[in-house]
């Protein structure tokens, strides 16, 4: 069954699943993506790309690997815009990685939940970043994230939901999500489209 089959099941969702969407699937280097995704954080995508060149620009374009970042300066680091917490998260994530040994086929046998319990002990790194990292990095297909912005303006609108309590917001998405097992990163994928088109779907 394709997951557009699977999600056309709901009514409200059905007249968004038009084009075929697809993940990423498994990239490589996965220290480097949480990294970028640390730089992205409460910047504009404009702004996080142009840090992220810079950032490699240390590294003469290429990725670098955990060790280089920390021997890489943290005043290197922040001269290519990033802040003193945002250097300190980044090597975070690199001694992180170098202690626990991870690696692509350990990440493999863990469940999305042991993937987020794993990479959340990791200071600057929370809950809606590591479900980025499975939908895009990991490729994993049936993530939901109930704490991005846009996927709540989305639901609260086309399910007609109250959004001035978020925690009653969120158990509701939750409870409409449910439905869209074991695809919800497609569901996702389709509501973020929605939403950055500027359509307005009547319900």
């Amino acid at each position: 069954m394709s997951y557009r089959k699977h999600l056309r099941k709901d009514p409200v969702l059905a007249p968004l699943i038009v084009n075929v969407r697809e993940l990423p699937g498994v990239q490589v280097n996965i220290p480097i993506r949480l990294m970028s995704a640390i730089v992205s954080q409460q910047l504009s995508t404009r702004v996080a790309a142009v840090i992220w060149s810079r950032f490699l620009g240390l590294y003469n374009g290429r990725e670098p690997s955990c060790k280089r970042v920390l021997e890489t300066p943290t005043e290197k680091l922040r001269s290519v815009g990033l802040s003193e917490a945002k250097v300190n998260y980044v090597k975070s994530v690199a001694s992180f990685w170098l202690e626990q040994k991870i690696t692509a086929k350990r990440l493999s046998t863990l469940s999305d939940e042991e993937v987020i319990q794993l990479f959340t002990q990791i200071k600057g790194v929370g809950v809606w970043t590591v479900q980025m990292l499975l939908m895009f990095s990991l490729g994993r297909e049936d993530v939901f994230a109930p704490d991005d912005g846009g996927i709540q303006k989305a639901m609260a609108y086309l399910y007609g939901l109250e959004d001035g309590n978020k925690r009653r917001l969120k158990d509701c998405m939750n409870a409409i999500a449910e439905q869209w097992s074991p695809y919800r990163s497609y569901a996702c994928l389709h509501l973020w489209e929605w939403k950055d088109s500027g359509l307005k779907t009547s319900r």
